[in-house]
Order: structure tokens, then C-alpha cells, then sequence
């Protein structure tokens, strides 16, 4: 059994404004592989080398923004352990039914300090990336726009920073990776489940369950180089890089789909291990922090989110 409980993001749940607009962006621009649409009217969508039926589902809605991040945990057994463990530390547990998300098993839902609605899930059906499981090439056929392998992490943005990083690594098990600190204030925490970076970041403002960004994940500097070369083709909103961030020291491009979302593609990023100190930058730099090379902060990057 692996040694944490949760094992990585799973999916998100994103509203957007006009339903046909953003399965066109995050299919023929992000490249995703649309899997399935439910009765409800959400659309399912994959990364193409992800095995799971899916990790974004699309909700039109009246305000753009986030439904939830659901975070996949490695059995049941494991499920049932985490949802009584974040009652006992007085969370607040709603159970949702096994299919009420195509393909998905049951799945325990709370809300974060910070005002997010969080899910833990353990069974979702395979869906496949294209190849075989027995001799396999190396990428799937006719891929489509930026095609990112995987969702990588979301950046969540409310009151209780602390707050929910305690929840994060005193109950569910992630470790802090690293923090950005304001005198004796957290105002930033990466957390990570994995070998990664972060999973999971949550930063500062004073507004409850916001979303900064929703990060996909390519294989190198050269892909994040051509991501910004296809969302100038698509005429893509953009909004910062291909640059590098300090803070996880991957290589990044922030652009917006069609509802005002924040999308990240992103490479690079050292690898996570429980053993290694955690990292901390100081407010005063934080422009370094986020954007290394430049070393100043954009104008919309902390004020525009949804």
C-alpha cells in the first residue's frame, strides 16, 4: 500500500459561462479528449495520457468558477479512514452517491477553511490513453492543440490559509512543500500528496473559495514554448510567460478560457520527497517567488480569479 492515503488530484468541476465555448477551448486549444456527457448537461474530459474516465467535468452556469477539486485516495477502506478522520477534526462529511459522476464510486465531500468544496473518491472506470497496455508507443495518435499528459494541480485562493493547510496535512496527509510568510502570517501553502512540487496550493485573499488557476501538465520547456504558440493562434487571452516561476522552479504560460478561467501549462519542478525541508519565501520577495526571470509581479495575476 502506498505510504499516503491520498494518492493525487483526481478531477475539477468548472462552471463556465457558455458550455459549447469551453468544450471548444479545452478540446481544439487545451487538447483534451472529451469522454462522456451526462444527463445533467456536464461535459467529461481527459488529459490524453491520464487512464481515468476523466479529470475536468464542465458545468454551464451563471458565474465562472469552482464547483470542487476531487482527490483520488487509494481504496475504500482508505476513503472510509479519511472521512472519519476529518469528522473527528470536526469537518463536516456529505457522502455523494456512486454515479451521480459517470464513472465515479462514491465520493466524500467537505468544505475547507478556505471555502472549497473538496471530494475524496476511490473508484473511477478506466477509460484508456490511447495504447495498449502490453507494448506500447509513446504517445497516443492524432492529438489536438496543446495536449498536456495530466492534470497537475489547482491553485485555491481564500481567507484561512493556515487553516486549510493544517486540514491538508494534519488529516488527509500531504506535506508541505513550500509556504510564502509575512512576518508570522502564512499566506501561501504548496502542498503535495506525491513526488511532486504540489498538488494543491492555497494563497491569500480575503474572499472564500476562489480559484486562481487549474494547471495541466506538459513534458517539457519546448511544449510550454509551443502552448503559447498555439494559444496565439487560437487567439487565447494571455496573461503571463512561457516564464519561470521560483516557487516549485517549474516552467510556466497563464492564459484564460472563454469564461474568465485561469489555465496554466506547466513543466518542470523538482522532485518531492517527504524527507526534504520545506521551502519558504519571504513576502518582500515574493515577485522573484512567482516569476523568476522577470522578478515583478503582473497587474492581473493576483487581482483576477473566479
Amino acid at each position: 500500500m502506498s505510504k499516503k492515503s491520498v494518492s493525487r488530484p483526481g478531477h475539477v468541476e468548472l462552471r463556465v459561462l457558455d458550455l459549447q465555448d469551453a468544450v471548444n477551448h479545452y478540446t481544439n486549444v487545451l487538447g483534451l479528449i472529451e469522454t462522456a456527457r451526462d444527463e445533467q448537461g456536464r461535459v467529461y474530459l481527459k488529459a490524453w495520457d491520464e487512464h481515468d474516465h476523466h479529470s475536468l467535468i464542465l458545468r454551464e452556469a451563471e458565474s465562472p468558477g469552482l464547483e470542487c477539486m476531487a482527490f483520488k485516495v487509494v481504496n475504500e477502506t482508505e476513503l472510509k479512514r479519511l472521512a472519519q478522520a476529518l469528522q473527528d477534526y470536526g469537518v463536516s462529511i456529505e457522502w455523494r452517491p456512486a454515479g451521480e459522476n459517470l464513472a465515479t464510486g462514491e465520493r466524500a465531500r467537505f468544505i475547507t477553511p478556505t471555502g472549497h468544496v473538496i471530494e475524496l473518491y476511490a473508484n473511477k472506470e478506466i477509460y484508456g490513453n490511447g495504447m495498449p497496455t502490453t507494448n506500447p508507443g509513446v504517445q497516443a495518435q492524432n492529438l489536438k492543440g496543446i495536449h498536456p499528459s495530466r492534470l497537475d494541480h489547482c491553485a485555491l485562493m481564500g481567507d484561512d490559509v493556515a487553516g486549510s493547510y493544517h486540514l491538508f496535512t494534519e488529516v488527509l496527509g500531504f506535506d508541505l512543500t513550500e509556504q510564502v510568510v509575512d512576518g508570522d502570517t502564512m499566506m501561501a501553502a504548496f502542498l503535495s500528496c506525491s513526488n511532486k512540487p504540489h498538488d494543491v496550493a492555497f494563497i491569500f485573499t480575503p474572499d472564500k473559495g476562489k480559484i486562481h488557476h487549474m494547471s495541466f501538465f506538459v513534458d517539457s520547456w519546448a511544449q510550454v514554448l509551443s502552448a503559447a504558440d498555439t494559444i496565439a493562434n487560437h487567439d487565447v487571452p494571455h496573461e503571463i510567460g512561457p516564464t519561470r516561476h521560483g516557487i516549485t522552479r517549474g516552467e510556466t504560460l497563464y492564459f484564460f478560457d472563454p469564461s474568465g478561467n485561469r489555465n496554466e501549462v506547466f513543466s518542470g519542478g523538482y522532485i518531492w520527497y517527504s524527507d526534504r525541508p520545506a521551502l519558504t519565501w519571504t513576502a518582500d520577495e515574493l515577485p522573484k517567488a512567482i516569476f523568476f526571470h522577470e522578478r515583478k509581479l503582473n497587474e492581473t495575476f493576483f487581482n483576477v480569479m473566479t
